[in-house]
């Protein structure tokens, strides 16, 4: 067995374990509320990174003003509570027009 296969093989051990942890622990453990808090606002940063890391780059650049404007044309779109195929189609419409008026 190769180290590839190995670590493989670990993760899916300790990411089945970390899935099992939740209903074993249900009504046990209790979290204070400022941890409820924390990891609460801590979710909502890693969601907030990874939108704008895919949002604004790609290979390790800027990815150009066409992606933005659609994630926030999308966002915005979401915001006012429209439906999910029109915040889709909002923000692919958006990218579209801009990549074919030359906006990159």
């Amino acid at each position: 067995m190769n180290a590839t296969v190995a670590m493989i093989l670990t993760l899916a051990v300790g990411t089945y374990a970390l899935r099992l942890v939740g209903p074993a622990l249900h009504g046990r453990v209790e979290l204070p509320a400022r941890v409820r808090e924390l990891l609460s606002a801590g979710a909502v940063v890693l969601l907030v990174a990874l939108l704008a890391t895919g949002a604004l780059t790609e290979g390790g650049g800027f990815a150009g003003w066409a992606r933005p404007a659609a994630v926030l044309v999308g966002a915005v779109l979401a915001w006012r509570r429209a439906p999910f195929p029109v915040v889709v189609l909002g923000a692919a419409v958006t990218a579209g027009v801009l990549r074919a008026a030359g906006v990159a």
